[in-house]
């Protein structure tokens, strides 16, 4: 049997709609039967427990959708990356689409770790007057204990605002990261204590945030 890593397949997908509140767990249990339904040669691990060589790229928070989500796929064999992304696109639902497959190396990063740096793009529900407010400190509550996130650790742009639409680049660091939900809530929390007195709109929110792009840190 061919070695399986000579054939690492990536796939890029979309994860939108009423399915951007799966969690990653649900999110990878779909992709992996839409790979089984696929008909593709996936590659299975040895041992008691045999299971799908596949892994998937940093998750996303609960309700984050995003439009570049990626998984590595290890094949037993070779299929033209068209015929094998035809074949996922047939098998997967609109709001969870693949729409790019290409071939990569043994030696490239795992999709966990090939792309620190992601853009983020949310849908206010109006215009800031004035832009966003950017806390210095963010603090953040995971398994009963606080934590004290700097932001100018992990921000690498942003926030830019156009009309009602903000923007920002997070960088993931090995020791940790800063998550895009929190940092926009912070940020709006922030603007609306500051604009408290112009409350006739009702507060500042969120309506919808999108992770766009992915990419490797300079």
């Amino acid at each position: 049997m061919p070695d399986p890593n000579l054939f690492r397949l990536r796939v890029e997908f979309c994860k939108q709609g009423r399915l951007a509140l799966l969690s990653h767990l649900e999110v990878a249990r779909a992709l992996e039967r839409a790979v089984r339904r696929a008909d593709l040669p996936f590659a299975v691990s040895q041992g008691f427990s045999p299971h799908m060589k596949i892994a998937f790229g940093a998750a996303l928070p609960v309700g984050v959708g995003s439009t570049c989500e990626v998984f590595d796929l290890q094949m037993t064999r070779y299929v033209p990356p068209e015929r094998a992304l035809a074949a996922l696109q047939d098998a997967s639902v609109d709001d969870l689409m693949p729409h790019a497959c290409r071939y990569i190396g043994p030696r490239d990063a795992a999709a966990s770790v090939a792309y620190p740096v992601a853009a983020y793009r949310a849908l206010l529900s109006r215009a800031p007057e004035g832009g966003l407010v950017l806390p210095a400190e963010v603090r953040v509550v995971r398994k009963k204990k606080e934590k004290v996130l700097r932001t100018a650790d992990f921000l690498v742009s942003g926030p830019q605002v156009e009309g009602a639409v903000a923007s920002f680049e997070l960088e993931a660091k090995p020791d940790g990261s800063l998550r895009p939900d929190v940092l926009l809530r912070a940020c709006l929390d922030a603007w609306n204590e500051a604009h408290s007195a112009d409350g006739e709109d009702g507060p500042l929110r969120a309506l919808s945030l999108t992770r766009v792009s992915q990419r490797a840190a300079r």
